[in-house]
């Protein structure tokens, strides 16, 4: 990613300042071999001085090395560098930049260093919508930062979405702000500055609030696994997919017990759960036959039996029995009603 070495450079920057200045530049940015950085308070306490004055000393030392001769002859260094935040997309996630930039984990401190005193670059914190960032083009920051906030308020509270389909959806806001053809992984990069907006262990994308997405849990791996599967499972094989799937232990009867507790699954057979949102109904036989009459009226015997199957995997004589419960009427034509109050 890049050709040059950071602690070179930045040794050769630290070298003309003042041993102080020096110091307090090394200790904030941890640039000594143990990498460690201080705060502010802290060095200020083992000076004797205030925090605010070794922010003084701070910004000092940064301008020094920006006027500095030295800082002219790093230029070819600092000008890689802007390359490599170009090819990672021109406005990228911190986090993305200290993984793919450093050769080493000793590097990282360094270039982090060195792009808080290039000219080239600039940082916005970390927000309550977006990560720490830096980029190189101010209008592409812009210009990103609003398509991922249209992007989040377009997207339903619970819905996951699969990668390729939500970044085209990403695609579509980013061309309102005209931004095109940029490839998929600087796309994938740009959607990670967000924190609103998040994927699943499956590479589904949605609403990092969604239980769906930030998974907590055993019942929200079991809503991933029952998801992924597409029909109701049993809740040993539940327990299973999820360690099979996100290889976490899952004891079965652990799992039973989650799934009772979340209104997201439904039982619909002998230790069998399925999703609420593909249409199933919680409650007992006779509460789907009441639901299945409720809404289709007057029904035979068979047609009550092929509508609450469709519900719940149970036998014929199961769907029979319930069907002598008070609540439910058999006409003289043979339908089933609900009976009157």
């Amino acid at each position: 990613m890049i050709s040059f070495a950071p602690k070179s450079v930045t040794k050769d920057l630290l070298a003309g300042l003042p041993e102080r200045s020096r110091k307090v530049l090394t200790d904030r940015y941890g640039l000594s071999p143990k990498g460690d950085s201080r705060t502010l308070d802290a060095i200020g306490k083992e000076y004797g001085i205030t925090r605010e004055r070794i922010r003084q000393i701070e910004n000092h030392g940064i301008t020094t090395i920006r006027e500095s001769d030295t800082y002219s002859t790093k230029a070819e260094a600092l000008e890689d560098l802007k390359k490599a935040i170009h090819t990672l997309g021109g406005v990228v996630a911190e986090e993305l930049i200290l993984r793919h930039v450093p050769k080493n984990e000793t590097d990282r401190n360094h270039v982090l260093f060195l792009l808080t005193i290039g000219h080239h670059f600039n940082d916005r914190r970390e927000d309550a919508n977006f990560k720490a960032r830096w980029h190189v083009d101010e209008q592409l920051a812009e210009a990103v930062e609003r398509a991922l906030t249209n992007l989040y308020e377009s997207i339903e509270a619970n819905r996951l979405t699969p990668e390729e389909e939500f970044i085209e959806q990403f695609v579509k806001h980013l061309k309102q702000e005209g931004i095109k053809n940029r490839p998929p992984e600087v796309l994938v990069r740009w959607l990670s500055i967000s924190k609103r907006i998040g994927k699943n262990p499956l590479g589904e994308w949605g609403r990092m609030d969604s239980p769906h997405v930030r998974i907590k849990n055993t019942r929200d791996f079991a809503y991933l696994t029952l998801k992924r599967h597409g029909s109701p499972m049993h809740f040993q094989e539940v327990a299973k997919g999820i360690q099979k799937l996100f290889t976490r232990e899952a004891h079965p009867a652990t799992t039973h017990n989650e799934l009772i507790k979340d209104s997201r699954f439904v039982l619909v057979g002998r230790g069998l759960y399925a999703l609420k949102e593909w249409g199933y109904e919680p409650g007992v036989v006779r509460d789907v036959i009441r639901g299945v009459l409720a809404q289709g009226g007057m029904l035979t015997r068979e047609e009550i039996i092929e509508r609450v199957k469709r519900e719940r995997y149970v036998k014929d004589a199961t769907i029979a029995v319930n069907l002598q419960n008070p609540m439910f009427t058999r006409l003289p034509d043979g339908k089933y009603t609900l009976a009157s109050k």
